[in-house]
């Protein structure tokens, strides 16, 4: 039973992301930002929400929390290079130039092949 369940969730959880998608692409940033909330509800170690959820707060200006949410992406994928570059962008928008620079430079070590923490 447990497994339908997750399987279901998981499914609904894609839906979600899908239409969250779908809003960001036609221009429905706040509608975007609900439904990738949904989704991090939902799975609070989805990564791919918590990415897209920094990206559509900061194209709505909302920068403290797209840094926020762009914490939580990196804390679950730490060697994630897009993750800590999207960080970074998010520093600089909210004028935060010092953590700025230090996210992107954690991207640029993952560029190198480098890693930010031991897997």
């Amino acid at each position: 039973m447990a497994n339908s369940l997750r399987q279901s969730m998981d499914e609904s959880l894609d839906e979600i992301f899908d239409d969250a998608n779908g809003d960001l692409a036609v221009g429905d940033l706040d509608s975007a930002v609900e439904k990738y909330r949904r989704c991090v509800d939902l799975d609070s170690e989805f990564f791919d929400g918590w990415h897209a959820l920094g990206m559509a707060l900061m194209k709505l200006g909302r920068f403290p929390e797209a840094i926020d949410a762009g914490k939580k992406a990196v804390e679950l994928r730490p060697n994630d290079q897009i993750g800590w570059t999207s960080l970074s962008l998010f520093y600089n928008r909210n004028g935060d130039i010092k953590e700025a620079e230090a996210a992107g430079a954690k991207a640029k070590i993952l560029s190198w092949g480098g890693k930010i923490a031991k897997e």
